[in-house]
C-alpha cells in the first residue's frame, strides 16, 4: 500500500516514497508518497486559488461542508481509529480519543465562528461611525507531528475551515494513514478544490519550502522548538503570522500538603499516557522532601502496575514509542552519565517485538543533567526533592522552556503565587486538565500563539477598521 499526497483535489505520486512501520511490532506496513518542492509550490498555488472562492462562501455554507465532514468522519470512526492503533502503537483508548478530538475541533470551530463577533468603536466627536471588520487571511500553511496526529490535525484545520481559510499541511511522514484517511473523506465533500491539502514528506525539504513561499500568509506547527525556529528562519521572504506550539519541559511541584494519592496518581498517568509522548507530559518532578520517600515508593507500585500494550493482565496498558530511533534515544537517556540518579524501577528495552521502554522511574536526579534539560517524550519520569530552604518557582522556571507546568498544594496563597511566579503557558493546580475551549500554548522557546478555545480563531483573520463619515 503506497498512500499519495492530496493536492488541488487530486492524488499525487512522486518519485521517492517513506516507509511506515507498526511501532507495535516494528513490521513495515506501508508507504507514502514523499512530497518534493514542486509538490509544496503546487498545493499552495492550488489553495491560493481555492481561498477566493471558499473564503467568499457564507458562514452557514461553510457548515454545510464541514457538518458533512463530521458526518463522514463519525461513520468512518472504527476504521480510523484501527489506522491509528496500527501506525503509533496507541492504545484504543487514546487512538478514539485522539479521533474525537478532530471531530470535537470541527463541531467546536463551525459553532465558535457564528459568535466571532465585530465591534464598534465610539468616536469621540460623533463625526464617524467606526467599527472592525474580520476576514479570512487566505493561505495558511500547517506542520504537524507525530503523537496525536488527528488532535494535531483538528487544532488546525478547525479554526482554518470555520473561518474560511485554505490550508497547506503538511502531515508528519511517521503517521500517515490515519490523516489521509481524513483527506479521502474531505474529498468526497465537494469542497473547492484546493481548500485542503495534504502533503507528507521530510521537514528538511517540506517545512523550508512552505516557509519561503510567499502565498502563506500564516505559517503554524506543533513540533519541537528546532524545527520551529527553522522554520521561521526560511521565512523572511514575506511578513508572515506564526502561531507555534513548540517542546515543552514540564515542571511539577508537589508540595507537603498535597492530596498525595491524587498528585502521585495523576502524575504517573499523564507520564505513561501515550508512552510519555505528549509535549506537556511531566519532565521534571520535585517533590518535597517531608513526602519524598512515599511518593518514590507509590510511584514505583503504579508504574509497575502498568502492562505493554496487548498483554495479559489487569493493569493499565503502556503503549510503544513511535521509533527505533525514539527508543534508543529512551535508552540512553536511562544510563547514570545522563541523569546522575537511581533508576528505581525499568531503565530498560522490554524484551518483546516492537519499540517498547519498560516504565522507568529515576530518582535523586541531577538538576543539571541532561535528562531533566531536554525534552524527554518516552516513558521516564525523573524525581528530585526539594525543601522549604529552596525558592521551588526559581527552579521550575530554569528551562528555556514554557509550555505547562503542574502544583500540587492544599494552600491557596501558594496556589496564587505559581500562577504569578511560574513562567508557563498553561498552569495547572491540582490536576492535569485540558479541554477544547480552554487556551493552550506556550512561553519562551516553547513558542506563542493559541491553540484551540476561542482565541485560536483571531490568527485566521485580518482585522480592518472602518470608518465612516457621518
Amino acid at each position: 500500500m503506497k498512500l499519495l499526497n492530496y493536492i488541488g483535489g487530486d492524488w499525487v505520486d512522486s518519485d521517492d516514497a517513506i516507509e511506515i512501520f507498526n511501532p507495535a511490532n516494528g513490521e513495515r506496513i506501508g508507504s507514502v508518497a514523499a512530497a518534493s518542492e514542486a509538490d509544496v509550490d503546487r498545493a499552495l498555488e492550488q489553495a491560493q486559488k481555492a481561498s477566493l472562492v471558499y473564503g467568499a462562501l457564507t458562514i452557514n455554507e461553510r457548515k454545510t461542508l464541514i457538518d458533512s465532514v463530521i458526518t463522514k468522519l463519525k461513520e468512518a470512526e472504527s476504521e480510523i481509529v484501527n489506522l491509528l492503533v496500527e501506525e503509533t502503537g496507541k492504545t484504543h483508548e487514546i487512538a478514539s480519543y485522539d479521533f474525537n478530538m478532530l471531530v470535537d475541533c470541527l463541531s467546536y470551530y463551525v459553532e465558535e465562528v457564528k459568535r466571532h463577533y465585530g465591534e464598534t468603536i465610539p468616536d469621540y466627536d460623533g463625526g464617524h461611525l467606526n467599527f472592525l471588520s474580520y476576514q479570512p487571511i487566505g493561505v495558511v500553511a500547517a506542520v504537524l507531528t507525530w503523537n496525536f496526529p488527528l488532535l494535531n490535525l483538528g487544532y488546525k484545520l478547525g479554526p482554518a475551515l470555520a473561518s474560511g481559510c485554505a490550508s497547506v499541511i503538511k502531515i508528519s511522514e511517521r503517521t500517515p494513514m490515519a490523516s489521509m484517511r481524513v483527506a479521502e473523506l474531505i474529498h468526497e465533500i465537494g469542497f473547492p478544490a484546493g481548500t485542503v491539502n495534504f502533503l507528507c514528506g521530510g521537514g528538511r525539504v517540506v517545512i523550508p519550502a512552505l516557509a519561503r513561499s510567499k502565498i502563506p500568509r500564516m505559517l503554524t506547527m506543533i513540533g519541537s522548538t528546532l524545527a520551529g525556529k527553522k522554520m521561521i528562519e526560511a521565512s523572511p521572504t514575506t511578513v508572515k503570522r506564526f502561531s507555534l506550539e513548540l517542546g515543552g519541559d514540564a515542571p511539577v511541584l508537589v508540595f507537603d500538603d498535597a492530596d498525595f494519592d491524587a498528585a502521585v496518581a495523576d502524575v504517573v498517568g499523564l507520564k505513561l499516557a501515550n508512552a510519555g509522548q505528549i509535549c506537556v507530559a511531566p519532565n521534571r518532578v520535585f517533590v518535597h522532601e517531608s513526602i519524598y520517600e512515599a511518593f518514590i515508593e507509590k510511584a514505583k507500585a503504579l508504574m509497575e502496575s502498568y502492562r505493554f500494550l496487548d498483554d495479559s493482565g489487569n493493569g493499565p496498558e503502556l503503549s510503544p514509542l513511535c521509533t527505533k530511533a525514539s527508543l534508543e534515544q529512551m535508552v540512553d537517556f536511562c544510563q547514570p552519565a545522563n541523569h546522575g540518579g537511581i533508576v528505581v524501577t525499568g531503565g530498560k528495552r522490554a524484551e518483546r517485538p516492537g519499540y517498547f521502554l519498560e516504565p522507568t522511574l529515576i530518582r535523586d536526579v541531577d538538576r543539571n543533567s541532561k535528562l531533566t534539560c531536554e525534552e524527554i517524550f518516552g516513558p521516564i519520569m525523573p524525581v528530585m526533592p526539594f525543601n522549604d530552604s529552596e525558592d521551588i518557582f526559581a527552579l521550575a522556571n530554569d528551562t528555556v522552556y514554557g509550555l505547562s507546568a503542574y502544583v500540587y498544594t492544599k494552600s491557596l496563597s501558594r496556589a496564587l503565587e505559581a500562577e504569578k511566579r511560574l513562567l508557563f503557558g498553561n498552569i495547572l493546580i491540582n490536576e492535569a486538565f485540558y479541554s477544547l475551549q480552554l487556551p493552550h500554548g506556550g512561553l519562551k522557546q516553547s513558542g506563542f500563539g493559541k491553540d484551540v478555545s476561542r482565541l485560536a480563531l483571531d490568527d485566521y483573520y485580518d482585522i480592518k477598521r472602518i470608518s465612516i463619515k457621518r
